[in-house]
């Protein structure tokens, strides 16, 4: 009625354009009336009536007053640094032009003036002083800027001058007031003959602070605008804050809201940062118990729960989370009040919530049960071993679900192999919460009857709930004693479920309880399903590795060398130790060579698996081959090389994979005769050397690339070796791990060594006790060879002359020399096969034919020429008269072969010696 009266309290005139005219004009002025309330708003707040604006105007007068006082300190401080830079200068003017070269000539001369006169101007002109002006003693003026004062008497204290001292003052001079300075001029006897003396009017004195003061004013007034923008900001950030209100406006909001939070029913807590009670409410006190300096205390001194506190002290966010408090359920929601911007700390309400006391309980046992499979998925199958991974189950499930727990695996399982129905259980693993309950021991088989809960489980596949084992007959029929034994000793409960792995059914997990009085229930029926269901994954994942490994191991072992060849020139020990991670691609070998040779091969293939044990057996088998050509180490390496290359181009060609990431290997070759050890190695670790007297040296040997990369050539080294050295090869598992570099391994091996015993037996023994890790994560080669030499007695040798007539010579030399070892039945084979090899050296070989007998396993008889033509083994023909030497060579001797050298080739037979 107010809206639609006119002043006179008429009814005001209907305003045309219908409803949505109205409307729209209500909504502009429902615009204006918010413009004008917050324009009246801002201009209280600035008229000074509410608490932004006082805020306002007083820092406006407090940046005011800062303002203007710093000016003034400024402009004082400007004219005071004029004074005394003003000082400064005349002093330095005056005495530089007292101490000038000739000043002191010019004094004494006829006509100073006419001398001083014009480089005093010059001065004065080039140090923007106003004067510089000469005296005599008497303090007559020789120069002066206006040459009417020139004569007269100069205005000042001179006296302290004519003592030696450098005077400085302001004065009333000729030409006005000023700032002079005035300095002796001595002679080089000490006297003073005139002064000199530099100033500054105080009109130019002045002139830089009056020139700097229009700049000053100007900051100042910019200052002053920016502190009032500043303030401004602040007063309006302020006005919103308190929403343009007055002091005791103010009071009354703060009054209301502290009457609000008093009288709710909900408890409120504000904590600060560093965990300390900023302000509780009634309520909250009442549901807390409080006492009544809670205020201002750390929230975990006040008695609280621990749970409690550590989340209030916290700060963190929580929503209705529920904590027990006396006799209280108490639903926390909890805020940390920084989140824009705000202090450090938090707000937290509490809520009365203990009728779900009931709810909570439940909700506990969800808890604990998603705990307890959470934990099965972290704690189970740790490790790729059948059984350990059987006793992780066994102890995750006690006490948190069962008191006691077994499981019972069928035998091919635990070694890897597919379960057999027909075959008996083993009890794979026990954990109870004491060690005397009357079950089944671990290791001893079992056969379940079918009316057994186990039984049924295995023959349904399903799980099976005994909720009162003393009522059971179909358990009791598995074993009549045993069964009354275990009721007797309070187990009353039992769950068995079957370890299913798809459609392999691994064997039965039984959970038995005793301390709690409540039987099993279908609800922990399907958690032990769940827990077992995971433990089943883990445990055919051991199985499935098991399976694997051991075909590994087998095919590995098969590959490796059964037995060490016989030969006399090495006593070899060695060993050899699987990574427990996987069989890797390690390997070693000792291989007899023609004249009492013996070739040590060590290598290490990359990688763990069937695939690295397969290819170490390639390469070994090809290292076989290769020897049998009788090739020198580097170039053995090189062959080996190339087909290690190949063998990636094939397999890349076939599925887009080289799985051969790479190889090493160590190739040396001892001959007992010399006494030497000629050595390659394609990226393996070096040697190590124990010399007779105990000394251990790790020779220098080019490491050269690993097998496969191609393209650089191996190098060979040579050493020397006395009788009863011991040259030892090993893999890198030797010598790395993780934790140390190989420099360090290779340190310990040599402190191992140092401490072995003589025998290579003892030197392996003391390497691996010293040495070898609990767990090796890769596979570990080592080999001892100590050396044996063939003496002076054992070898035979004669320089054969480029004539046919000396084969009877050699004949009758041999025949000699196999009678002084007792070898007459070797005689007659012996001169035929050294007839044949040396006439083909003298007709086909060059200048030079050796000849070498050696009697060591077998004889050997060498013959050296000078050419690198091989004969061959072939059949001749009835009308050949020649061609069948080799052949008659190869019918007597057991092997015979051909090796090259430096300087030509050796063709060697060897026979049995009986």
């Amino acid at each position: 009625m107010v809206r639609l009266m006119g002043r006179s309290g008429e009814r005001s005139p209907r305003r045309p354009g219908g409803p949505h005219a109205r409307h729209r004009q209500d909504a502009d002025r429902s615009r204006r009336g918010a413009d004008a309330r917050s324009a009246s708003a801002l201009r209280s707040a600035l008229s000074g009536r509410s608490v932004a604006g006082q805020v306002f105007v007083m820092n406006v007068v407090i940046v005011l007053l800062l303002v203007v006082a710093a000016a003034v300190a400024l402009v004082l401080q400007v004219r005071h640094d004029s004074d005394t830079e003003a000082r400064n200068r005349s002093v330095s003017v005056a005495a530089t032009f007292a101490n000038s070269p000739g000043i002191v000539e010019a004094l004494r001369g006829p006509d100073p003036t006419a001398v001083l006169q014009p480089r005093a101007e010059a001065v004065r002109k080039a140090t923007d002083v106003d004067f510089v002006v000469v005296t005599n003693p008497q303090g007559v003026r020789y120069t002066h800027p206006r040459t009417n004062r020139i004569g007269k008497t100069f205005v000042g204290n001179i006296a302290p001058a004519l003592a030696g001292k450098t005077v400085t003052e302001e004065i009333e001079g000729t030409i006005g007031p000023l700032v002079q300075a005035i300095v002796p001029v001595k002679a080089p006897d000490g006297k003073v003959v005139g002064l000199v003396s530099a100033g500054i009017t105080t009109e130019n004195v002045g002139g830089v602070a009056d020139r700097q003061l229009p700049l000053v004013l100007s900051a100042a007034a910019v200052g002053l605008a920016l502190a009032t923008g500043g303030t401004a900001l602040v007063s309006r950030r302020l006005m919103r804050q308190t929403h343009g209100l007055g002091p005791h406006e103010m009071t009354r909001m703060y009054e209301h809201h502290d009457a609000v939070l008093h009288s709710v029913r909900e408890g409120v807590l504000i904590v600060g940062g560093e965990g300390r009670l900023l302000l509780a409410n009634d309520e909250a006190r009442r549901l807390l118990n409080l006492p009544a300096d809670a205020e201002g205390r750390h929230v975990g001194a006040l008695g609280l729960p621990s749970d409690l506190a550590g989340l209030l002290a916290s700060g963190q966010a929580a929503t209705d989370e529920v904590h027990l408090v006396e006799d209280r359920l108490l639903a926390i929601n909890q805020r940390p009040t920084d989140v824009r911007g705000g202090p450090a700390g938090s707000v937290a309400t509490l809520r009365d919530s203990t009728e779900l006391r009931a709810l909570s309980g439940r909700a506990e046992t969800a808890r604990e049960r998603l705990d307890i499979l959470y934990a099965a998925g972290v704690g189970i199958g740790t490790s790729l071993d059948v059984t350990r991974t059987a006793e992780e189950l066994a102890e995750l499930a006690v006490p948190r679900f069962a008191d006691y727990v077994t499981v019972d695996l069928f035998d091919p399982v635990l070694a890897g192999g597919q379960p057999d129905r027909a075959m008996p259980l083993r009890r794979t693993a026990r954990s109870g919460i004491s060690e005397d309950v009357p079950l089944y021991p671990v290791g001893g088989q079992i056969r379940y009857v079918d009316s057994s809960p186990q039984g049924r489980t295995l023959r349904e596949g399903r799980a099976v709930l005994e909720p009162r084992l003393g009522e059971a007959p179909g358990w009791q029929a598995q074993d009549y004693e045993r069964s009354a034994q275990v009721v007797a000793y309070g187990v009353h409960s039992l769950i068995t479920v079957p370890l299913r792995a798809g459609s392999l059914v691994l064997g039965v997990v039984s959970f038995w309880r005793s301390v709690k009085p409540e039987p099993f229930d279908e609800d922990e029926l399907a958690l032990g399903e769940e827990l077992v269901a995971r433990a089943a994954v883990s445990i055919d994942n051991a199985r499935r590795y098991t399976r694997e490994h051991s075909m590994a191991v087998a095919l590995q072992r098969s590959l490796l060398p059964r037995r060490l060849p016989d030969q006399n020139a090495l006593d070899v020990a060695y060993r050899y130790l699987p990574a427990q991670a996987g069989v890797g691609g390690d390997w070693f070998d000792v291989l007899p060579l023609s004249g009492a040779r013996v070739a040590l091969v060590v290598g290490d293939v990359v990688g763990h698996g069937l695939h690295a044990a397969a290819t170490m057996g390639r390469l070994r088998t090809a290292v076989h081959n290769f020897t049998a050509l009788d090739l020198p180490p580097d170039e053995l390496l090189g062959l080996l090389d190339e087909l290690v290359g190949r063998i990636d181009q094939d397999e890349t060609a076939d599925d887009g994979t080289a799985p051969v990431t790479g190889a090493t290997c160590l190739y040396a070759i001892y001959d007992p005769v010399a006494g030497s050890c000629v050595i390659a190695r394609a990226g393996h670790p070096p040697p190590a050397l124990i010399r007779p007297d105990g000394t251990v040296e790790f020779p220098e040997v080019p490491p050269g690339p690993p097998l496969g990369l191609g393209g650089l050539p191996f190098e060979t080294t040579e050493l020397r070796l006395a009788e009863g050295s011991r040259l030892v090869l090993y893999t890198d598992g030797l010598v790395e791990d993780r934790a140390h570099d190989i420099d360090v391994g290779l340190e310990h091996l040599r402190r191992a060594l140092e401490t072995a015993g003589e025998t290579p037996e003892e030197t392996c023994r003391t390497v691996l006790d010293a040495r070898l890790p609990d767990r090796p994560g890769d596979d570990i080669a080592l080999l001892v060879a100590r050396t044996r030499t063939l003496g002076p007695d054992q070898v035979a040798e004669w320089d054969v002359p480029n004539d046919p007539a000396a084969v009877g010579e050699v004949r009758s030399q041999v025949t000699r020399r196999l009678g002084e070892w007792g070898l007459d039945e070797l005689v007659f084979t012996t001169e035929l096969i050294l007839s044949e090899l040396v006439t083909n050296a003298i007709r086909y070989g060059g200048e030079t034919v050796h000849v070498r007998v050696l009697r060591d396993r077998s004889l050997i008889c060498e013959v050296f020429d000078s050419s690198s033509t091989s004969p061959h083994l072939r059949y001749a023909a009835m009308t050949d008269e020649g061609g069948r030497g080799l052949f008659l060579v190869a019918q007597l001797a057991e092997r015979w072969g051909t090796r090259y050298t430096p300087a030509g080739k050796v063709i060697w037979a060897e026979q049995p010696v009986p």
